[in-house]
């Protein structure tokens, strides 16, 4: 039995307002440290709705309120310690080019990248720690940030919920839907990137040209 596993069957064994609890811990965590499989611990939530174990707005509402303060808390780590800390650190999980990233993204896209962050897999903390390194304005990093948050996790609860009660068929096939939809994210992701890289790289062959035209 696997580490998930033992912690799912606690899960199911505590009363509703523990369970709640750690499922909003667990949505904290995993934002904070993204290889903690919080949106899977999410589904079993959807899955207890399904048991009448617990309500679809409590587990909606503690797995959002802990991606939100998850967000939140890097976001506020990012203001307080600041770029030179993270560009002399190099960190495993905030590497210096993952930071410089997302500030070049930041500076093409601003705030909509806040709104789109949990639909964005393996780099959605990397967001967080970079927009308060940007010093973004806060109140509407947290809207956005909530507004993705919310969205996410009430499509990832009422798929988990309309599976039905079988946890192996839940577990099994939220795996296989997470799976695809980072596959293709990532596609989606490299293709954005290969274009502005593509365009970059026209440009700076344009200007050569133009320069040469002018000797």
């Amino acid at each position: 039995m696997d580490h998930l596993e033992r912690f799912l069957q606690i899960l199911n064994a505590l009363p509703g307002w523990v369970a709640y609890l750690l499922l909003g811990l667990s949505a904290f965590v995993e934002n904070i440290f993204p290889p903690i499989p919080g949106d899977t611990i999410t589904a079993f939530g959807a899955f207890m709705v399904g048991t009448k174990k617990l309500s679809f707005i409590g587990v909606y509402v503690s797995t959002t309120v802990g991606s939100l303060a998850g967000f939140m808390a890097l976001f506020g780590v990012g203001r307080v310690l600041g770029r030179k800390f993270f560009m002399e650190k190099d960190l495993k999980f905030f590497k210096r080019e993952e930071i410089m990233r997302a500030e070049q993204w930041f500076k093409k896209y601003g705030y909509l990248l806040v709104l789109l962050n949990r639909f964005l897999p393996g780099v959605r903390s990397v967001i967080s720690i970079s927009g308060g390194i940007s010093h973004l304005n806060t109140a509407g990093v947290a809207a956005l940030a909530l507004i993705s948050c919310a969205a996410w996790n009430l499509i990832w609860i009422a798929v988990g919920y309309s599976i039905g009660a079988n946890w192996d068929t839940v577990r099994e096939t939220m795996s296989r839907l997470l799976v695809r939809y980072n596959t293709a994210a990532f596609l989606v992701m490299g293709l954005v990137v290969g274009y502005f890289v593509v365009k970059k790289l026209f440009s700076r062959k344009k200007k050569g040209t133009g320069r040469d035209k002018l000797i």
